[in-house]
């Protein structure tokens, strides 16, 4: 058999059928047969196809799946996951027109910004923060890992230490997503008298209940929970004036619609609306003309997938055991960090139980795991104690995890959006990364 690269890993080539696994089982020898333990009627089928459930809402349980999401396996374009990665050097390098240095920003908050190390802002940052400073609405598509959270989050900062009266509102769709926000507003707001409260799903609301009765300037939520702290009369919406919509597309996808409009509809008509993005639908242009008042549009979007991303296809033979190819992957030292994606809930927590019976650390991360279980999970696999996190798309939008060697797409994503966010948690901050998609 050939390979277009000496270097490449035999299980997997491009455009090449996946024999190598395949074929070892057959023999009955190999590192391929762990896992395959066969049963009466045929080989093992291990987390195959659409279920009837699954996916994540992170905030609440509310709501209803994209329709058709889980109703059957979407048509398959091959050629749009495969491609080679273009060494990061070849890009063109971004010159900003501002300076963090140069936006009229409280000294205080420059000091945090320069202790971070920050220096040049973004191509996203770069565009929008002036926009955002001046009071305006914004709409701002970016990719994945560019910054987006901290283009609107420093000119808010910088909003809420003006005028202590400021009240910000911060939707996200997962509670992972809400955290991380949540985690950057402390590394900005390090010593300066403002202050946050994270209302998300999976954790006790007593204590977000006890943390708005104290007024802060800023809550960061999932609509789902944001909605059921007002029906409890313990979020007052009505003196809130910004409002940042984060990944509103992914809400919309996860039937966050009605919440969102909602919790919008309580907010003074006069206010300042945030968009933040890496895609942006029909649906969502829908909603931007419904609640932004001429908005800055601001695309500094160049490609779907970063070009640091190599990607590949893995195709299953018929009769092969696909868990064994899986572990047949991970056994190769390169595959030292890996995300792995599932479509249910059950599925992510069988894989991860069947890979930790072969000796592999993993864990897994899902819509029905408590928001404690949850975020234990995701920062064992951020220090390196997890090398195997499998998850359902509730990780696969907006998490900043820093050195994902590999994303596996085990299940197919549903939508091709879906894809392009799950393999955005490899190749970030210029790094090379590799995603690899099962087809079946």
């Amino acid at each position: 058999m050939a390979f277009t690269e000496a270097n490449e890993h035999p299980a997997y080539s491009f455009g090449l059928f996946i024999m190598y696994t395949h074929s070892k089982n057959q023999r009955g020898g190999g590192r391929a047969r762990f896992g395959d333990r066969p049963r009466a009627g045929g080989g093992r089928r291990f987390v195959r196809g659409g279920a009837a459930h699954g996916g994540s809402r992170g905030g609440s349980s509310r709501g209803a799946p994209r329709r058709g999401r889980f109703a059957a396996q979407p048509s398959i374009d091959i050629s749009r996951y495969i491609n080679k990665a273009v060494e990061p050097e070849v890009v063109e390098a971004f010159v900003p027109e501002h300076r963090f240095a140069d936006f009229s920003v409280d000294e205080r908050l420059k000091a945090n910004i320069a202790s971070k190390g920050y220096v040049e802002p973004t191509p996203i940052q770069d565009k929008s923060i002036p926009h955002v400073l001046a009071g305006e609405d914004v709409v701002g598509i970016a990719n994945t890992g560019t910054g987006k959270t901290a283009a609107f989050l420093l000119p808010l900062l910088n909003k809420a230490l003006a005028n202590r009266r400021e009240h910000v509102l911060i939707m996200a769709p997962t509670r992972e997503l809400a955290q991380q926000i949540a985690e950057e507003f402390r590394a900005f707001a390090g010593r300066l008298p403002v202050h946050a409260a994270v209302c998300v799903g999976g954790a006790g609301i007593g204590g977000q209940v006890m943390a708005l009765r104290r007024r802060p300037q800023f809550v960061i939520g999932t609509p789902g929970r944001l909605k059921d702290l007002i029906e409890r009369r313990a979020l007052d919406l009505s003196y809130f004036r910004t409002v940042v919509l984060d990944e509103a597309d992914r809400m919309l996808d996860m039937g966050f619609i009605g919440d969102m409009r909602t919790i919008l509809a309580l907010m003074p008509e006069e206010r300042q609306t945030l968009f933040f993005s890496a895609t942006l639908s029909r649906e969502i242009e829908g909603l931007i003309g419904e609640f932004l008042r001429e908005p800055a549009r601001i695309s500094v979007k160049t490609q779907d997938t970063a070009a640091s991303i190599e990607q590949d296809v893995v195709r299953i033979p018929p009769g092969a055991n696909k868990l064994a190819i899986l572990e047949g992957l991970l056994a190769d030292p390169e595959f030292d960090k890996v995300l792995v994606f599932v479509r249910t809930k059950h599925g992510a927590d069988k894989l991860s139980r069947a890979l930790a019976q072969h000796g592999f650390k993993t864990e897994s991360i899902h819509g029905n795991k408590t928001q404690g279980k949850r975020q234990k999970a995701l920062d064992l696999f951020k220090r390196g104690h997890v090398r195997v996190l499998v998850a359902t798309d509730v990780a696969a939008r907006g998490l900043d995890i820093s050195g994902v060697s590999h994303v596996i797409n085990f299940d197919m994503p549903m939508t091709h959006e879906d894809y392009i966010h799950r393999i955005g948690r490899t190749g970030r901050a210029g790094k090379k990364g590799k995603a690899l998609t099962f087809i079946d």
